[in-house]
C-alpha cells in the first residue's frame, strides 16, 4: 500500500513538473527580452546618427546650390531655376554669411517664423539622441534651420527646409530596424536556445530522469545512469552519480543479503534454542541414571547445552548496546559536578552563570563514571538550550546544580533559564532520536541519561512549573551499602 501510495506521489510530481515552465522554456523567455534590450541599445544612437547625417546630407546639397547660385552673373538667377534647384535639395531657403553680410541665394514660399534652429556646428551626441526623439514625437509640418560651415570662406551656410519628409524617414528608419531588431532577436533566441538546451538542458533531464528512476528502485543496477564523455562540470556530476549509484546499490544489496540472513538466524536460534531446552530437559533425566558412564558424561552434556543455549541467546541478542553494570560506591558528589562544569567548558567569565547549589559533604551511592555521563549529557542540554536565546538577553543565562539528601536517597536537579523543553518533545522526552526539541539533535543525551539512572534503580524526570527546564535525579542507596556503613560506625 504505501509502495502504491509513493509511486502515486512520484507520477503527480512528474506531471507537475511537466506542467510547469522547464529550464527550456524559462532560457527563452529570458533570451528574448535580453536580446530586444540590447536591440533598444543600438537604436537610440542608430535613429541620432540617421538624423544627422540627413542633415548633414541637406547641408552637402546647400553647399552645391550655393556653389551654383553664387557663380551666375551678378547673382542673378531666374526664379523657375531657383525653385528647380531648392526642390532638388529639398529646401525652402538656402544663405550664407560672409564677413558681416548674410545673402539671400534663393528662396520659394518661405514660411512666416521658424520653430527650430539646429546648429551642427555645436552639435553633441546627448544633444543629438535628445533631438531625433523630439523630432519624432513631434506633430504637423514645423520649419526648421540648418546651420553648418559654408563654402570658400563663408562662415556659415542656412537651410531652411521643413521637418516632416525628415520625420517621416526617420519613422521608416525606425520600423526597418525593428523588423530586422525583430528577426536578429529571434534567430539569436533560437540559436541560444538551441545551444543551452543541447549543452545543459537535456543532460539536466537525464540527470533528473535518472534519479526519479532510481528512487523509484535503488536496488537494481539497470537504474544506474550511464555517464557520458564530457569533461565538463555535467559530465564530473554523471560519473560522481554514477560512482555514488553503484556504491548506494552495492550497499543496498548488501543490507537486504544480511537483514535476509539476520531473520533467517534468528528464526533457526529460535528453534534451536527451544530444542536445546527440551534436550536440556532430557539431560537433567539422564542424571538420574545410575550408570556410571552416564554419570560421567552426564555434566558434561548439561554444560555443553548451556553454553549452546547462552550462546543462541546471545546471538539474538546481537546488536542490542547495553550499559554496563554500575560499579557503585558511596562517594562525594561535589568533585563529579566540578569535573562536569569543566568538561562542558563553563567558564566564570562565559557568557552562561554557573550556579553551585550542592549540600556541604553531599554523597551518593552510585557509580561515578556513569554519574559523570549522565549530569553532563543534561548539562550539555542545557548550555545548548542557552545558546539559542539572544543575545541582549546574556545575563539571564544561567545553569543551576543543585544536591540534597532525603533519609536514603539523593536527589540531584539540573536546571536552566533557557526557553524550556517543547511540549510536542515532551512526549518522547527519554526516547533516543525522537526526544530532541533542538535542529539537528538526535536527543540521545536524555536517552542516556535515563538509561544509566534506571541501571542505578533510580528515576529521572522533567519538574513541571518551573523557569526553563529543571531535571530531577533520584538515587536511592543500596541497603547492603547502608548496613556496611552502619557496622562500620557501630566498630567505630
Amino acid at each position: 500500500m504505501s509502495q502504491a501510495i509513493e509511486q502515486l506521489r512520484i507520477r503527480a510530481a512528474r506531471l507537475s513538473l511537466r506542467g510547469r515552465l522547464g529550464l527550456s522554456g524559462k532560457l527563452l523567455l529570458l533570451t528574448i527580452p535580453l536580446v530586444m534590450i540590447a536591440e533598444v541599445l543600438i537604436y537610440v544612437p542608430s535613429i541620432a546618427n540617421f538624423r544627422v547625417n540627413r542633415l548633414n546630407d541637406r547641408l552637402a546639397a546647400a553647399n552645391t546650390a550655393a556653389l551654383v547660385l553664387d557663380a551666375a552673373p551678378s547673382g542673378m538667377v531666374p526664379e523657375s531655376l531657383a525653385r528647380q534647384i531648392l526642390g532638388s535639395i529639398g529646401a525652402r531657403a538656402v544663405a550664407i554669411k560672409m564677413g558681416q553680410q548674410r545673402r539671400l541665394l534663393a528662396s520659394a514660399d518661405l514660411p512666416a517664423s521658424i520653430d527650430h534652429d539646429i546648429d551642427m556646428r555645436t552639435m553633441t551626441p546627448w544633444s543629438a539622441i535628445v533631438g531625433s526623439f523630439e523630432t519624432m514625437l513631434e506633430s504637423g509640418n514645423q520649419a526648421i534651420r540648418i546651420i553648418g560651415p559654408g563654402p570658400r570662406g563663408a562662415q556659415f551656410i542656412e537651410v531652411v527646409t521643413d521637418e516632416e519628409p525628415l520625420r517621416q524617414s526617420m519613422y521608416r528608419f525606425s520600423r526597418n530596424l525593428l523588423l530586422v531588431s525583430l528577426a536578429i532577436a529571434v534567430l539569436t533566441a533560437a540559436l541560444v536556445y538551441l545551444a543551452l538546451h543541447y549543452l545543459f538542458v537535456r543532460p539536466m533531464r537525464r540527470l533528473t530522469a535518472n534519479l526519479v528512476g532510481f528512487h523509484q528502485n535503488p536496488e537494481s543496477p539497470a537504474r544506474i545512469i550511464v555517464p557520458s564523455q564530457r569533461g565538463d562540470e555535467i559530465g564530473v556530476a554523471e560519473r560522481e552519480l554514477s560512482d555514488m549509484q553503484r556504491d548506494l546499490v552495492s550497499m543496498l544489496h548488501q543490507k537486504s543479503r544480511l537483514a535476509a540472513l539476520g531473520l533467517a538466524v534468528s528464526k533457526i536460534n529460535h528453534d534451536l534454542r527451544n530444542l536445546l531446552a527440551s534436550s536440556q530437559l532430557l539431560s537433567d533425566q539422564l542424571a538420574s541414571v545410575p550408570d556410571p558412564r552416564v554419570q560421567r558424561f552426564a555434566p558434561k552434556l548439561m554444560r555443553s547445552l548451556e553454553r549452546a543455549i547462552a550462546f543462541c541467546q546471545s546471538t539474538l541478542s546481537y546488536g542490542r548496546a547495553q550499559e554496563a553494570t554500575p560499579d557503585r560506591r558511596l562517594m562525594a558528589i561535589e568533585p563529579i559536578v566540578n569535573e562536569v562544569r569543566e568538561s562542558a567548558g563553563l567558564t566564570p567569565e562565559g557568557s552562561i552563570t554557573w550556579i553551585d547549589a550542592i549540600e556541604r559533604g553531599l554523597t551518593i551511592d552510585a557509580d561515578p563514571d556513569q554519574l559523570f555521563r549522565i549530569l553532563l549529557n543534561l548539562v550539555r542540554n542545557a548550555a545548548q538550550a542557552l545558546e539559542t536565546q539572544p543575545r541582549n538577553e546574556a545575563a539571564t543565562r544561567q545553569i543551576r546544580v543543585a544536591g540534597r539528601r532525603e533519609g536514603a536517597v539523593a536527589i540531584i536537579e539540573v536546571s536552566d533559564t533557557g526557553p524550556g523543553v517543547p511540549e510536542q518533545a515532551r512526549s518522547h522526552l527519554f526516547e533516543a532520536f525522537q526526544s530532541s526539541g533542538r535542529p539537528g539533535g538526535s536527543g540521545l543525551g536524555l536517552a542516556i541519561a535515563a538509561e544509566l539512572v534506571r541501571a542505578h534503580g533510580g528515576d529521572i524526570h522533567l519538574v513541571e512549573g518551573t523557569i526553563g527546564a529543571t531535571f530531577r535525579i533520584t538515587i536511592p542507596d543500596r541497603p547492603v551499602e547502608l548496613q556496611t556503613i552502619r557496622n562500620e560506625r557501630a566498630r567505630a
